[in-house]
């Protein structure tokens, strides 16, 4: 066998394109939207090792006409998925075998087929299944997506480079890096499809079998993601797809000796219960090893907008960040503390903030002129609603705009900004994961206790932003909030990581912090072994100098 040390290709950010009125993008993309509105419901067919299970007993619905269903599906069963696990392990030898280049170009050539092939397919199965607006589509779905295939290669790459950089007369000490002993179980959001595709990615690429049980709510762009890894070269049974019911998938597979390791995005309170599962498992004595959890959750981010702030930058940053894709990003705004000399007047923060959030278009995402389209599902409706209606009545609250609700085709809630008096108000904690943003006005002189309010108000510390014009108050601030996000901004809105660019991830009730888009994420699913190669045979005394 011939031996040859490879690189990567250089890889960059995926180009992104901008849909205008006649372009041939926008003309692709529609195209592919009425073709998937036209085929729904599109019945999926999951193959599970040498089993095809169809059938329409389950189904994903469009949160814009949410009497539609986008896809149905077969009932998955703890037989299908102990069926998944024990393929998955089947297979693992071939494919942790395999030299790493040959995995890592696979998963360039499914870069390739998401930036081209498929990329408004997929991005048609975003916009129809999980309610995202064009652009929002195509920086997830396409870009991201991408970016996460090819940049992982990269890190990959400069992983296993790592290796000891001393070596003792007479040896050579070498460090190899082996996938985890058993299988990774990939739990994935509704709101990413690009974290979705991630979630399998990252330990697959490092030579893992995967399990991957995707939301109910992003069924079909997901299935589409796990179809073009099959085209790519992936081997079938390397990741099953088991869209089953949470409860029982979880189950099963946190049930299995084998179980290495779990990779999560989703809600804080579920990571938690995954967490206890598995630790009770663990107590039992039931693993092969101690399973590494890995997991990106909730947020409750900030702005803080100082009274040196540039006010038109920063109310058009913090406008985006609370209300693209209707807040339901984990990086998403949420909690606003706005200085009283910037909040007030005419042309003040306030005025803006309120102007500017009047105009964004709600609606069906078909129009490509929607800025914001419908929450996700019936229970994501429900809980808006009621904090909207709860915040009508609060006498510390008051609706600045927005608080409409109407779920009569579509699950839509307006764009809506809430005051309040009493920065340590419910409202600036509890995270909502909607288009609900609750602002502060501060006093210039309490700028300190605002700074301690903002850290300890929340259990999260996902993401957060300030904007001063100040560099001695920026440099400050950023010293002061350490703690209180795992990803910070200066003068940039909240949301938005790219990946190669800004490793997205937060500590405390927010998650590991394993950095998603860096090669930190990857040693996570890997068990390094140290090896020592000897050259120098000891003679026929077993003493040491010393001994004599």
């Amino acid at each position: 066998m011939s031996s040859s040390t490879f690189q990567v290709p250089a890889v960059r950010n995926e180009p992104l394109m901008h849909y205008a009125r006649g372009s041939s993008e926008r003309q692709a993309l529609e195209a592919a939207v009425d073709t998937l509105k036209k085929n729904a419901p599109v019945s999926l067919t999951i193959q599970l090792a040498d089993l095809q299970i169809e059938g329409d007993v389950q189904a994903q619905h469009m949160p814009h006409e949410h009497a539609r269903a986008l896809c149905t599906f077969g009932a998955i069963t703890e037989s299908h998925v102990t069926r998944a696990i024990d393929a998955a392990l089947a297979a693992r030898e071939s494919w942790a075998n395999l030299h790493w280049s040959d995995r890592a170009a696979i998963f360039l050539r499914a870069a390739d087929l998401i930036s081209g092939k498929y990329r408004f397919e997929i991005m048609a199965a975003t916009m129809l299944g999980q309610g995202k607006n064009v652009w929002q589509a195509e920086i997830d779905a396409a870009a991201e997506l991408a970016d996460f295939l090819r940049f992982n290669v990269k890190y990959a790459e400069q992983l296993y480079a790592t290796q000891p950089s001393e070596n003792s007369p007479g040896c050579w000490n070498r460090s190899e890096y082996r996938p985890l002993e058993g299988f990774v179980y990939c739990v994935t959001p509704f709101n990413f499809t690009a974290i979705a595709g991630n979630l399998a990615a990252v330990p697959v690429l490092m030579g893992n079998v995967a399990i991957l049980k995707p939301s109910p709510s992003a069924v079909y762009s997901n299935y589409l993601v796990w179809k073009v890894l099959l085209e790519a070269g992936i081997p079938r049974d390397v990741i099953g797809f088991v869209p089953g019911d949470a409860v029982m998938v979880t189950k099963v597979c946190v049930s299995r000796p084998e179980f290495a390791a779990l990779h999560y995005t989703g809600s804080t309170a579920i990571f938690r219960q995954l967490w206890k599962q598995v630790a009770d498992k663990l107590a039992d004595g039931i693993y092969a090893g101690y399973p590494k959890l890995v997991g990106e959750t909730g947020g409750k981010n900030f702005h803080l907008v100082t009274k040196t702030a540039d006010v038109q930058n920063a109310v058009t940053q913090s406008v985006r960040s609370a209300f693209e894709y209707c807040g339901q990003k984990c990086s998403a705004l949420s909690r606003l503390y706005v200085s009283r000399s910037c909040w007030e007047g005419v042309d003040g923060f306030g005025s803006k903030l309120i102007r500017q959030t009047e105009a964004l278009k709600v609606g069906s995402i078909e129009d490509f002129a929607v800025f914001c389209g419908p929450v996700i599902h019936r229970d994501a409706f429900d809980r808006l609603k009621a904090a909207i209606d709860d915040a009508k009545a609060d006498p510390e609250l008051k609706i600045l705009v927005g608080g409409k609700c109407d779920d009569s085709t579509g699950f839509f809630v307006t764009p809506t900004v809430i005051e309040t008096t009493n920065p340590r108000h419910d409202y600036m904690s509890r995270e909502f994961f909607g288009p609900v943003l609750t602002v502060y006005v501060y006093e210039e002189d309490k700028l300190d206790e605002v700074i301690k309010m903002i850290d300890s108000t929340t259990e999260y510390a996902l993401t957060g932003a300030i904007f001063s014009e100040d560099r001695l108050e920026c440099a400050s601030l950023s010293r002061k909030l350490v703690g209180a996000a795992g990803n910070f901004y200066i003068n940039e809105k909240c949301t938005g990581a790219v990946v190669g660019q800004q490793p997205f991830g937060g500590a405390r009730a927010s998650g590991t912090n394993d950095k998603a888009g860096s090669a930190a994420i990857l040693a996570r699913f890997v068990s390094p072994r140290s090896i020592k190669d000897n050259f120098v045979y000891l003679g026929d005394s077993a003493l040491y100098p010393s001994n004599h």
